[in-house]
């Protein structure tokens, strides 16, 4: 089933400052995320790999460091259960981030925090010069089923940010800025809604921008992948995922191409509507969701030499919604925007996560409207 969708998330630009600022280049930590989520987990040294590269290090700097070389050395006990051929080739891309650190003696990284495969997937970025390669070693690495593809939705090496403009006109840069925001706390990030202070006013769009820059003047516009652009045109079902609405799932949507690509197609067209609100989406209702995203891929505030005019229902054809959801769903305001295929699924509630969709009862959701197209 993996084959037939498309799921559009930015799984390219939540920013791991350190590993970008240091290193140039994307940030990974999506894209690990994803890969760690499909790969495999059949056999004992596949969970063994999985937990290695899915592990943190611990808040303390001090710590952190000393943990890192025991990692780096193969002795610490996250080894266990890996086989020398795994060890040694995880073992050779993490030296090589390290090596690539050291030799950058005048400015001091801090591992606090830190994720192996963060690290793993920078080293192999690094060394091959290419992110699409690091990808395809990380699958191989974690054993990511053959059906699966996943693919970044720019590929670059330059240093790029996220910026976002609020509807008061204020400019926020940086992913962690408009999501999560710190100020400059060394503690962990903490993705829940209530943890983090109310935006001043709503985001209008999300855009990119150059590391070093502050505003308007320094966005800049980076090519799509062609490889996404292939696969949107002959995928049989597009999902737009649950997740942060403006900083994962609005990137990928924001390039030239992609939503002239969507909007030609008439196949199944899906959005998952989260199960809870973020500091990003407090207040909306299912129909905003649509909006902001109907907005990122017409480029309704961006030049308007490229903006499209398309209507929502160009994007989104079926709303599928978790039961108990927070999200209120308006109904009649969907209809309105052309959205009349609203289908309720069953949920669970997670922790950390809150409301989110039963797995089982998503498949068969999909699979349902597969069948009756």
């Amino acid at each position: 089933m993996c084959s037939l969708f498309l799921m559009m998330e930015a799984v390219l630009l939540k920013l791991f400052v350190f590993l970008v600022q240091y290193l140039g280049g994307p940030a990974v930590g999506d894209i690990r995320s994803r890969c760690l989520r499909l790969s495999d987990q059949s056999t004992s040294e596949a969970r063994a790999v999985r937990i290695l590269l899915g592990h943190r290090l611990p808040l303390d700097p001090q710590r952190a460091k000393s943990e890192w070389y025991d990692i780096v050395e193969g002795s610490h006990d996250l080894w266990q259960g890996v086989s020398k051929p795994y060890r040694e080739t995880i073992r050779a891309f993490l030296a090589y981030f390290q090596d690539q650190i050291l030799r950058r003696s005048d400015e001091l990284f801090c591992f606090s925090n830190g994720s192996i495969g963060n690290f793993f997937f920078a080293g192999a970025r690094l060394f091959f010069q290419s992110l699409d390669a690091a990808i395809f070693l990380f699958s191989r690495v974690s054993e990511i089923p053959a059906e699966s593809l996943v693919l970044p939705v720019i590929s670059t090496n330059e240093r790029l940010t996220l910026g976002c403009e609020l509807l008061d006109g204020t400019v926020i840069r940086g992913q962690n800025e408009i999501s999560h925001p710190t100020h400059g706390s060394m503690q962990p990030i903490d993705k829940e809604a209530s943890s983090a202070p109310a935006l001043p006013s709503r985001i209008k769009r999300i855009f990119y921008m150059s590391s070093e820059g502050s505003n308007l003047l320094h966005e800049v516009f980076p090519n799509v992948n062609p490889t996404v652009l292939e696969q949107l045109r002959s995928v049989d079902c597009i999902i737009f995922a649950m997740g942060s609405l403006f900083t994962s799932i609005c990137p990928s949507l924001v390039l030239l191409g992609v939503g002239e690509t969507i909007s030609s197609r008439t196949c199944p067209k899906v959005l998952l509507l989260n199960g809870t609100h973020d500091r990003e989406t407090s207040g909306f209702d299912a129909s905003c969701f649509v909006t902001a995203i109907t907005d990122a891929l017409n480029r309704t505030y961006g030049n308007p030499h490229n903006c499209l005019k398309n209507p929502p229902n160009k994007y989104i054809n079926t709303l599928l919604v978790p039961k108990n959801g927070q999200i209120h769903v308006d109904i009649e305001r969907l209809a309105s925007q052309g959205i009349f295929n609203v289908v309720t699924v069953d949920s669970i509630h997670d922790p950390k996560g809150g409301v989110l969709f039963d797995p089982k009862s998503l498949i068969q959701a999909l699979s349902n409207l597969l069948m009756d197209t």
